[in-house]
């Protein structure tokens, strides 16, 4: 077995596990718990696909993030896409977006995260998300889109996991995302909770708010608020001034310990990036795991290496998964396979577009 073929059965074992945890967490909602028990056979099923497909020469992972717009309603400190996409164009149209989700499920693409900006600024993608019921979408969002209405909806579509950002506490969200956020976010999760929606929290994990987001009183208190999913982000310095930001060595060391603690601690799933893809041989950027596609078409490494020799508004995504610097990358895992302090390709981004270029000529 070659060691794209490995990492992939290693993923897709990974991701069984993943939803079979799902399932665990939900078995006080059995409506729930018997949706992520048939996600299991259909993730099983994507699997085939992407297998039938690379047997063709197209590499197919299974999560693709898609960033379907850079409009936001926030302006946080530190934020990534405003550091690196400040003034890139939204360019994928409705229809266009509807048919790569469409595309992407046909390919074995069974897991889309939903980035931004804030992608609820696009309310579409809830109701594409719809069209879809066997692929989860993740939507990574501040949450403060959430009306009524579309809790309501959510509370029927279970493969629509809405993920809030938040930092901590009310002093930690509100200092990044502007004052009074945290309690809005408080009520806004009080309100899928009350409506039955799985929901995760998304916490970017900083030097100043380790503890706090580490401490299990405050992660008792969001699972009691009805959280069963927490997503837990290594902060990656991409905006100047915030290198103090980055965990320390010894906070990073700690946390994969406490990973495991809190797994068996709290009835919810817990996964720690880059913690969790060590486990799966270091990045898993560039189609190894996942590919990102930017709200201007890019086919990207991922959303923090804004590096692309491919666009999918040209491109049907099967040609584009065909990508001559992707597959550069994913020969050269050595380059981005380390995930200590932040983002390998990030840090390594001078050698990364120079291997553009070579894929170009």
């Amino acid at each position: 077995m070659n060691t794209q073929a490995g990492a992939s059965a290693a993923l897709n074992a990974g991701l069984r596990i993943f939803f079979t945890e799902f399932v665990r967490v939900s078995l006080s909602r059995p409506v729930q718990a018997l949706f992520f028990g048939r996600t299991l056979l259909w993730q099983r099923a994507a699997a085939a696909r992407r297998v039938r497909a690379v047997k063709k020469g197209v590499p197919v992972p299974p999560i693709a993030i898609f960033s379907i717009t850079q409009k936001c309603n926030l302006r946080c400190k530190g934020c990534y896409a405003q550091a690196i996409r400040a003034d890139a164009p939204d360019l994928i149209s409705t229809d266009r977006l509807r048919s790569i989700v469409a595309e992407a499920e046909k390919l074995g693409i069974s897991f889309f995260v939903i980035a931004g900006g804030e992608p609820l600024t696009r309310p579409e993608i809830v109701e594409i998300a719809r069209e879809h019921p066997r692929v989860i979408f993740l939507l990574a969002t501040n949450g403060l889109l959430l009306d009524d209405a579309l809790i309501r909806r959510l509370a029927t579509q279970p493969n629509t996991i809405p993920a809030l950002s938040i930092e901590g506490t009310r002093t930690d969200t509100d200092a990044r995302r502007g004052a009074g956020v945290h309690g809005r976010l408080e009520a806004k999760m009080a309100a899928l909770k009350a409506a039955g929606v799985f929901f995760s929290l998304s916490i970017t994990v900083t030097r100043s708010n380790f503890d706090t987001v580490t401490d299990p009183a405050f992660l008792q208190r969001a699972v009691g608020a009805g959280c069963r999913f927490f997503l837990l982000l290594e902060y990656t310095p991409i905006q100047d001034g915030t290198d103090g930001w980055v965990i320390t060595e010894s906070q990073r060391e700690r946390m994969k310990g406490l990973l495991e603690s809190f797994r068996r601690r709290f009835r919810a799933v817990f996964v720690g990036v880059p913690w969790d893809e060590e486990e799966q041989g270091g990045c898993l950027a560039a189609g190894r795991g996942f590919i990102h596609i930017s709200a201007a078409g890019d086919l990207e490494p991922c959303p923090l290496a804004p590096f692309s020799d491919t666009n999918i508004l040209t491109l049907p995504l099967r040609e584009a998964l065909r990508s001559r610097f992707l597959a550069a990358l994913r020969e050269n895992h050595e380059l981005f396979a380390e995930t200590a302090d932040g983002c390998a390709l990030w840090k390594n981004r001078a050698a990364i577009r120079g291997m553009l270029e070579d894929a170009a000529v």
